[in-house]
């Protein structure tokens, strides 16, 4: 027995030399299995494996591979060892670089068990031990398919379940990447307008230079290719800089190094982490992209402003996810740059999101309610509550004639039950895209008095207490547009027991999508009956538009 406990011993100090240099220390399972490890599998077969063993010896990584754990293992074959020798005119095993060997090695396992479940296109979830991520993507080949590792081999044999985890059989050696974003870009001919662009800008040496500090080394680049400048009209140097002048007398403003750090997005965002939200902070002050999936393409800056699509740019998926010492680049497909807007009214009907208008039985027809079957269900995609077992549903209510709703905006409101014990405590909306500037914001609602009634919420925009609640018991008081919009409240609607009440001025820093959330403070607790919000800018007119109930806008 205490033999046993030596040799374990020393397998942990084996693991702990091979990872050292910020490589994480393997979770080892005390878990007993008949099945061979992965070391025990590559010995079984010397003719397809004998040289990755080789290597894997030298390494001095046998050891721990071939003791209890979870580990991805890729194994190259002996072609593909042989392959690799070759072209690094390397004689055998034996006489490459020791330090080289190691950094394959580590490129090639992975601290989790991954089979091809989760070989989706783009990154594996778990990092190598190196440290960089394996791509993971399909290539047709032969008549068949077959997954492609960081487009440098090919997965011969798949899911081979072992002791200590999963070994997946490559036709080559997979080799991490040597080179930062801005000398992968500058090796390429088809980018020399955008390369000369960020050798002018400054941005250039940064994606040229490797931060030790872990927390500011990694990038994401959207780079343009001369044909997607051509696009625009855009087929030199020169061009770009007529477009995005530099500073000069009249204008100090450095628009074309604006437009360079536009493009850049800290930390590493390969296809399938960008999508996970919806917009991301550039580089260029209080300015964001957004991101969307649109038929399986990643869509940048696709929204909608004041009722008009405005179409964005697709990331091109066979030029993109190019890993590199400092981050991840990719290819748009088209020109693109930050707009100059300027604050813009935001009349945001809370009845209109995507789960609702695809109904076509229920919208503007009838009434929907959405329930949740858990905190983590999300029934609407831009609405959340809190999860209650009693009352746990919001519900979309339309009609021409029923109180509720008859003066309404499209004649629909949202009803939500909130506060007291059996109802939701908090309710979060995902805003229409917002131009970045000041605003005064409005809760439209349907006021109802009685028992049972909220009278007063909070409003938070992301995460910014508003200075003023709203009770939703009480309508606007007597008085002129004027006076009203004084004291906070306004008339919205040609009728009807409905209000508006501002409840503070908020400072949007960037143009895009915020998040507005609802927190009842006072009352027993009732179904809260929503319309409208607005963000209309500090100096402009509070009160006007009216809506009809046929979405008409009314300005007198």
């Amino acid at each position: 027995m205490k033999h046993t406990f030596l040799i374990y011993i020393a397998t942990l100090i084996s693991a702990a030399s091979f990872m050292a240099g910020g490589c994480k220390k393997p979770d080892l399972k005390m878990n007993t299995t008949n099945d061979v490890n992965i070391v025990g599998y590559l010995e079984k077969y010397p003719d397809s494996f004998s040289l990755w063993k080789e290597v894997l010896d030298r390494t001095e990584t046998t050891n721990f591979l071939n003791a209890f754990g979870a580990y991805t293992a890729f194994a190259p074959t002996n072609s593909g060892v042989k392959a690799w020798l070759a072209a690094n005119s390397i004689p055998s095993v034996d006489a490459a670089d020791i330090i080289q060997l190691k950094e394959i090695v580590k490129f090639h396992l992975l601290n989790d068990t991954v089979s091809t479940s989760k070989f989706k296109d783009g990154k594996l979830p778990t990092p190598t031990m190196h440290g960089q991520f394996l791509i993971t993507g399909a290539r047709n080949e032969g008549g068949g398919t077959s997954f492609s590792i960081n487009r440098q081999a090919l997965v011969l044999q798949s899911n081979i379940k072992v002791g200590n985890g999963y070994i997946h059989v490559l036709d080559h050696v997979l080799e991490p990447a040597k080179q930062t974003i801005a000398s992968q870009l500058e090796a390429n001919p088809e980018y020399s307008i955008f390369v000369e662009a960020m050798k002018a800008t400054g941005y250039f040496h940064m994606l040229d230079t490797l931060e030790t500090d872990s927390s500011k080394r990694w990038m994401t680049l959207l780079a343009e290719s001369n044909n997607a400048l051509a696009d625009s009209n855009i087929t030199s140097f020169a061009k770009l800089v007529e477009r995005y002048p530099r500073p000069r007398s009249n204008d100090t403003v450095d628009h074309l190094k604006l437009y360079m750090a536009y493009h850049i997005i800290n930390g590493i965002l390969f296809l399938g982490d960008i999508v996970n939200a919806p917009s991301y902070l550039t580089l260029q002050p209080q300015e964001v992209i957004s991101t969307k999936l649109i038929n399986n393409e990643v869509v940048i800056n696709e929204d909608v402003f004041n009722g008009v699509l405005e179409k964005g740019v697709s990331l091109i998926r066979s030029k993109s996810d190019y890993a590199a010492t400092n981050g991840v680049w990719h290819t748009v497909n088209s020109h693109f740059a930050a707009k100059v807007r300027v604050p813009t009214a935001v009349f945001w009907d809370l009845c209109m999101f995507p789960e609702i208008m695809k109904q076509p039985a229920f919208y503007k027809k009838s009434w929907l309610q959405f329930d949740k079957a858990s905190q983590d269900d999300r029934p609407i995609q831009d609405i959340d509550w809190h999860y209650n077992n009693n009352d746990r549903y919001v519900k979309y209510e339309y009609s021409t004639t029923g109180s509720l709703s008859n003066y309404a905006y499209n004649n629909d409101i949202l009803t939500v039950p909130m506060g007291g014990p059996n109802r939701a405590t908090w309710m979060e909306f995902r805003t229409p895209p917002i131009i970045k500037g000041r605003y005064k914001v409005w809760i439209c609602y349907r006021n109802r008095s009685g028992s049972g009634t909220i009278s007063s919420i909070n409003v938070l925009i992301d995460g910014e207490l508003m200075q003023r609640p709203v009770n939703l018991t009480v309508g606007y008081p007597g008085g002129s547009d004027t006076d009203l919009e004084s004291l906070g409240w306004k008339k919205y609607t040609l009728g009807g027991s409905f209000a508006g009440r501002c409840v503070g001025i908020v400072d949007i820093k960037t143009t895009e999508r915020h998040m507005l959330r609802l927190e009842p403070t006072a009352g027993s607790g009732a179904a809260a009956h929503l319309d409208m919000v607005h963000f209309i800018p500090i100096d402009e007119v509070q009160y006007l538009p009216r809506f009809a109930p046929d979405g008409k806008e009314v300005w007198q």
